[in-house]
């Protein structure tokens, strides 16, 4: 089959197109013939870091293919397996996505939402899965309550914006000017374009600050808090060292004062892929996509997610 294999790090230059065994099917695993993949931040970080450190925090394929995020056709299972059989169409993640076929453990699989073709269905899983557990499940959101999303341009951020409307919750969205309409037709009752309004400034005070841009001091973060209110680190800054010094920070303020600050690894599982399709079915989320590539240019869709410009999702076209 043909793959995208990583070959050293450092640039996206290190991704190579090549031809490789498909992969074997254990008993518990499940092989998917990917119809498309999508891009996510940690991709761009494999690249960049030594594999080594990355690996452990992403548990990277073995063999070097790239990807995560996965939709398509289930091709064959293990004997184990009993969730999904041949033929099904799928959506989840699948470590080594970026490829013509995949293979993964069933409960990091669901099946397809009905109303989507595979590209946009691909686009989902990882973001929307941080999205989803970073706000029911750390922020806990309740109906009612403010929340600022800041990032809400990107892939995370699009999902974000919707998963916390789709909550109850009041939604305001910060983004840079290119980016105001668009969040603005997925859902945020307020817009804040970061390049006119400092948004720790202008006077207002949420319930929740779901974080994903990753560039502001966690004091001015929680300058924007209500005194009980939750600040959700879902982003990451760039370069191995800051994401650490983030996180030590986050430890040490999460035990002052009654604010609460909290960071996490989203975990991909089968509940929340299904609880993804039911909102997509609802007509309550819609990913967006940004550009679309072929398996031969995922290069250039890394170097392009790396630039931080981006709206919404980037999708690989593989069939």
């Amino acid at each position: 089959m043909k793959a995208i294999v990583q070959e050293g790090y450092g640039s996206p230059d290190v991704l190579k197109l090549r031809e490789i065994e498909k992969p074997a099917v254990g008993d518990d695993g499940v092989r998917v013939r990917v119809s498309a993949a999508s891009v996510n931040a940690a991709d761009w970080h494999l690249i960049r870091m030594p594999p080594h450190l990355i690996g452990m925090l992403l548990r990277s394929s073995r063999s070097g293919v790239r990807g995560f995020d996965v939709a398509g056709h289930v091709e064959a299972v293990g004997r184990n397996v009993t969730r999904v059989k041949p033929g099904d169409e799928v959506f989840g993640t699948g470590i080594g996505s970026f490829a013509e076929y995949v293979t993964t453990p069933e409960d990091r699989l669901a099946p397809k939402p009905r109303n989507l073709t595979f590209e946009q269905a691909a686009a989902i899983p990882v973001a929307g899965i941080t999205a989803l557990q970073g706000l029911r499940d750390k922020a806990h959101v309740q109906p009612g309550q403010r929340v600022l999303i800041y990032g809400a341009g990107g892939g995370v951020g699009t999902f974000a914006v919707q998963v916390a409307r789709s909550l109850g919750a009041r939604v305001t969205a910060v983004t840079g000017t290119r980016n105001v309409d668009l969040v603005r037709s997925i859902g945020a009752d307020e817009v804040i374009d970061y390049t006119k309004t400092d948004f720790t400034s202008h006077g207002q005070s949420y319930h929740v600050l779901f974080d994903i841009g990753a560039n502001r001091s966690l004091a001015d973060c929680r300058r924007v808090l209500v005194p009980n209110g939750t600040l959700v680190l879902a982003g990451a800054p760039k370069g191995l060292w800051a994401i650490v010094s983030r996180m030590l920070k986050a430890q040490s303020l999460s035990r002052l004062g009654s604010q609460r600050i909290t960071s996490f690894m989203a975990k991909v599982r089968h509940e929340d892929l299904v609880v993804l399709k039911d909102l997509v079915e609802a007509g309550k989320l819609s990913p967006v996509i940004d550009r679309k590539y072929p398996l031969g240019e995922v290069p250039e869709a890394v170097r392009y997610v790396g630039t931080g410009e981006a709206r919404g999702k980037v999708v690989i076209s593989v069939d």
